[in-house]
């Protein structure tokens, strides 16, 4: 090998070569070795610094370049799969993500498109190896082999960068025997063989780091910002991004409001196809792309979700209205003080989220509300917004409709989002597009329209009448009239015979008889024809234009979710008669006693306030969850204290503000409730508690990660001591609210931000997690495997985001495990008994199950069972016709999303965003 150029040596001998910076400068060390070479293997150091130096390097001639670079990925993220080669992604992009310097990136744009250059170019191949296979960070050694055949090593510290070369101290050993050759490769060859490619996606983002540019929002279209908006948010910095189906709903968003001028959809997606993020993210481009403030209103249980999500996952900082203190809460938990009811229409964010509770109650903010235009009103479980309808009475409008019926008219955009109407009462479905069509007629038509008629709308709707006389379906057409742009030809004649330039008008009053002979004849084709095998009225009519439905089976279907299997216990092939009586925990004869104890407490409270139903349910719920809730509970009615649950504090709040008598008891009550404390605390310990030990003990659930739910925090924590008192040595995190998460250790607590916790567990540091609902929608744990439900919410949309966390893409497993623990002889039992019935598909868990389970259905349970049969009925035989419609979407792709170019100015985002109404 020529070495005239080579830096002057420390030593030499026949085959070894010694350098150091010390002596001499080693910019041009490899330079030198790697001119005319024909092979380069390079051991390299951590993923992102040693791939980003390499162009410092003269390999763009050389034939092949192999790179091996360590990264943070854990040996079970490098399985074999799919699932696994979206963990890899994920974690690397990451990490990648997470070590961008903005000065530097911006700066070194230049560098970044060079090596973007050499990886797509197909001479240079990198492979990753986890962090336990080669956890190192200086051990850089390479191969290099000339076309002759000769070829030398190197070892050492060896940081290549140029600015490296020229301030570190480096030590270079080189040895060109054959001996030393042949031990370096080997260890090249070693790691090769265990790494994994780097991922496409990684190099697209080295890319599009080269050719970013950030733009104002003047500069953007309306359907760039989301995209330009999320490609930098938390959830795309992660390696993760929002689905096919969440990217076509916001698409449709644009596209209604370039086409109308202002948006009206019902989202009734199945549970856990992801609403929340959908919705979110279209009142996040509503609200950058100035067309007025955005109002969210939801249960109050909901409201630290939707709020948690907005900030982890698109970085949209949002306030939220607590209407026991009159006060806005900001992203942080901080409270911003206000003057009373009346700054609800002062929001200090540009996106508020509002209670429906305090909606129903007829609260005293509801006028304040009411006197604000708004440019998006979102509303979370909106089957909730009905009329009251009792047999022999006439229906009578409940709150909540009466309030978005005048809301629907100060507002641009209106979207509507629940999982249940679609599938159950019909009528109460039209209460929900009514809404929707108020200041809005192009949704449902004016006055007269046959669509505003479910009884005349609904066999039309599913092809139980076929409409084929030609004036009956210009009637049909003409209130609402269909956009130019909706679909088919017929549509774009009409338009041109009447001579209509607006892309999109509600109604025509012209006759049939208006349109051309062919105009005619399309018609009377298309009425006696099929669409994707259903009729043409079932296909193209305004209701399925304005209701988007995507099912979880047509996902997985189509490849978009991962089949995962649920193995659901106690089963009855794994018996354990000491903690089990079929599916339900064994209970002491003091729970029991207790339990009658509550029962016997509303009995008498419901003989002096209307409200006992909802605190009887309240109390049901909460001594079903633990032992220890339903002792905190307790203690605090008798000490008149509120209750300081993040979940159930303003909701009952709320109830207490209606019904006064809640807030004391009578000493018939009291003492009911010291009988609950007094069996309670005879309790040696929770049969929940033990069960939850057996799982992850006995049937090694600990071993592949576990998460454990309840609803409530108090539950929460105390599973959580327990269990870090009983695994010692374990880290068990706490995930809850604002302010209520943690780590214990040994009983020990320390308070952790939730996103360290999930850090954590995503990097397999902490595998034992206990949290509430509050924080489950922000929560990704395909890492773990298991799932133990505490307690069950009486409302399958929560048991689904639940399971969410796990069974979920990324998963690795083809099969999750989830325990459900209902204390026997309660009504816990009879209701998970009846919702289990509905589980058995491995899956598609809980899909055939509405959002809610209503508070009647709970008092009688075989009236449940007809009404949970009979949604699984009616929902079998509706949706057709919205997957046909709007499953083209499914496949839009994402690569303009994930490596979009043009990134929205951050600051200039932040500044909009965090103005007020």
């Amino acid at each position: 090998m020529d070495e005239t150029a080579a830096p002057r040596p420390f030593a030499e001998t026949d085959f070894i070569t010694r350098f150091s910076s010390r002596q001499d400068k080693l910019a041009v060390y490899l330079k030198d070795r790697l001119k005319g070479a024909s092979k380069y293997d390079r051991i390299a150091g951590y993923f992102r610094s040693s791939v980003f130096e390499l162009i410092h390097e003269e390999i763009s001639d050389v034939d092949e370049v192999r790179i091996i670079c360590n990264s943070d990925l854990d040996p079970r993220d490098v399985a074999i799969g799919k699932a696994a080669e979206e963990a890899a992604r994920q974690s690397i992009l990451e990490k990648w993500n997470s070590g961008d310097d903005p000065v530097e990136s911006f700066m070194d744009r230049g560098r970044y498109q060079r090596l973007y250059d050499l990886l797509k170019k197909g001479n240079v191949k990198i492979k990753v190896v986890s962090k336990d296979d080669a956890p190192f960070l200086h051990g850089k050694a390479g191969v290099v082999t000339r076309p002759d055949g000769s070829s030398s090593a190197f070892i050492g510290s060896i940081n290549e960068s140029a600015q490296g070369w020229a301030r570190s101290y480096e030590i270079v050993w080189e040895d060109r025997s054959p001996d030393g050759v042949k031990w370096v490769q080997a260890e090249f060859d070693a790691l090769w063989k265990i790494g994994r490619w780097l991922p496409e996606a990684v190099v697209e983002e080295i890319g599009r780091s080269a050719r970013k540019i950030q733009v104002k929002l003047e500069e953007l279209p309306a359907d760039q910002v989301g995209k330009s908006a999320l490609v930098e948010s938390p959830l795309y910095r992660r390696g993760e991004e929002l689905m096919p189906w969440q990217r076509a709903f916001v698409s449709l968003f644009v596209q209604h409001r370039e086409r109308y001028g202002k948006c009206r959809f019902l989202l009734a997606d199945e549970v856990g196809v992801g609403k929340t993020l959908s919705m979110a993210t279209a009142g996040l481009v509503a609200a950058l792309i100035g067309d007025g403030p955005v109002l969210i209103l939801c249960p109050a249980t909901l409201g630290i979700q939707w709020q948690t999500e907005l900030l982890d996952k698109l970085n949209v900082p949002t306030a939220l209205w607590l209407s026991s203190r009159k006060m806005w809460r900001d992203p942080q938990g901080h409270l911003i003080r206000t003057r009373g009811p009346e700054d609800i229409g002062r929001c200090p964010y540009r996106i508020g989220i509002v209670s429906t509770g305090l909606i129903t109650q007829n609260a005293a903010e509801v006028e304040s509300l009411l006197r604000k235009n708004y440019g998006m009103v979102i509303l979370d479980e909106a089957h909730k917004a009905r009329k009251s309808r009792q047999l022999g009475r006439a229906p009578v409008d409940g709150n909540l409709l009466k309030f978005m019926m005048k809301v629907a008219g100060r507002t641009r955009h209106l979207l509507l989002g629940t999982a249940t109407p679609i599938q159950t009462d019909v009528t109460e479905l039209w209460d929900l597009l009514e809404i929707l069509n108020h200041s809005a007629t192009h949704v449902l038509g004016r006055e007269f329209s046959t669509w505003r008629k479910p009884d005349l709308a609904r066999p039309i709707l599913t092809g139980e009448k076929i409409v084929l006389d030609e004036a009956e379906a210009w009637n049909l057409l003409r209130n609402p009239l269909p956009p130019r742009d909706d679909g088919d030809q017929l549509f774009d004649l009409i338009y041109q015979d009447l001579n209509i330039k607006d892309r999109a008008i509600d109604f025509t009053d012209a006759p049939f008889t208006d349109l051309d002979d062919f105009t005619r004849a399309e018609l009377r084709d298309a009425l006696a024809g099929k669409i994707r095998g259903i009729g043409f009225f079932q296909y193209h009519n305004p209701i399925s234009r304005h209701v988007v439905l995507r099912r979880r089976k047509t996902l997985e279907d189509s490849g978009l979710m991962k089949r995962i299997a649920v193995d659901i216990w106690p089963a009855s092939y794994d018996p354990y008669p000491r903690l089990f009586e079929g599916k339900a925990v064994r209970t002491s004869a003091d729970f029991d006693h207790a339990y009658d104890a509550v029962e016997k407490f509303t009995q008498a409270l419901r003989r002096r306030t209307k409200g006992a139903g909802f605190m009887q349910n309240l109390l049901r719920q909460r001594i079903c969850s633990s032992v220890a809730s339903g002792l905190s509970t307790c203690r605090k009615l008798i000490e008149k204290r509120r209750m300081d649950d993040e979940d159930v504090e303003d909701e009952l709040d709320e109830v207490l503000e209606e019904n006064p008598d809640l807030a004391g008891a009578l000493d018939e009550e009291v003492q009911r409730l010291h009988e609950v404390i007094r069996h309670l605390e005879k309790n040696a310990t929770d049969p929940k508690l033990d069960a939850c030990v057996y799982f992850l003990e006995e049937k090694g659930w600990l071993e592949d990660g576990c998460i454990i739910f309840s609803q409530y925090y108090d539950t929460a924590h105390w599973i959580a001591s327990h269990l870090s008192r009983h695994f010692r040595g374990e880290t068990v995190a706490v995930y809850g609210g604002a302010g209520k998460s943690g780590i214990l250790l040994d009983g020990q607590w320390r308070t952790v931000d939730r996103e360290d916790i999930k850090k954590a567990v995503k990097e397999y540091r902490i595998r034992l997690v206990v949290a509430t609902d509050a924080a489950a929608e922000g929560l990704n744990l395909q890492t773990l495997a298991t799932l133990i439900n505490v307690d069950l919410p009486w409302n399958p949309s929560r048991l689904e985001q639940r399971i969410g966390r796990i069974k979920r893409y990324g998963q690795k497993r083809d099969t999750v495990q989830m325990a459900n623990l209902v204390y026997q002889g309660t009504v816990d039992e009879k209701v998970y008994d009846k919702l289990s019935e509905r589980m058995k598909d491995r899956y598609d868990l809980l899909g055939s199950l509405p959002d809610v389970i209503e508070d009647d259905w709970i008092d009688d349970i075989e009236a449940m069972e007809e009404e949970l049969k009979e949604f699984t009925r009616k929902k079998k035989s509706t949706a057709d016709v919205f997957e046909l419609r709007y499953g083209d979407f499914l496949s839009i792709d994402g690569r303009d999303w994930q490596f979009c170019e043009q990134v929205l100015d951050k600051d200039e985002a932040m500044k909009v965003l965090s103005s007020g109404w």
